[in-house]
């Protein structure tokens, strides 16, 4: 059999930080990581009180899994439609629908988001608000 290019167990000191003013995600499986070419995979950490605004992913689904916190989520199907989210619970996010999520507890909110296909993390890279920190290293306030 023969070497598959990417990394095939990845541990989060091997991929960068994207930092943003809401938080910060770590893409662990992305084709620059995995080499995959049908989805990606990223840890979010939303910070207490904190959101990103409506936005949408043109011609990718999102799936996002609630691994701890509790927020809100925004997605418009006819309509700004919000509800509460907690640990356990699973968002489907239709290719090209405006969406938004909020923490609204104490602690960080965390989740499992997955791209298909992929695309929209290597955007996020691009962002102006979009602060990144190399494998390995990180994030310090400044």
């Amino acid at each position: 059999m023969a070497d598959l290019p990417g990394l095939r167990f990845v541990r989060p000191s091997d991929v960068e930080t994207q930092v943003f003013d809401w938080g910060t995600i770590k893409w662990m499986s992305e084709p620059r990581v995995t080499d995959t070419t049908r989805f990606t995979m990223g840890v979010v950490l939303m910070q207490s009180g904190k959101g990103h605004e409506r936005h949408n992913h043109p011609g990718c689904e999102e799936i996002l899994y609630i691994v701890s916190g509790r927020g809100k989520q925004m997605i418009d199907i006819g309509g700004e439609r919000w509800e509460p989210i907690v640990e356990g619970d699973v968002v489907h996010i239709p290719a090209d629908i405006f969406h938004a999520t909020l923490n609204m507890g104490w602690e960080p909110l965390k989740m499992v988001a997955v791209y298909c296909p992929p695309g929209p993390e290597a955007i996020l890279r691009t962002l102006p608000g979009c602060r990144l920190i190399p494998p390995g290293r990180l994030p310090v306030n400044s």
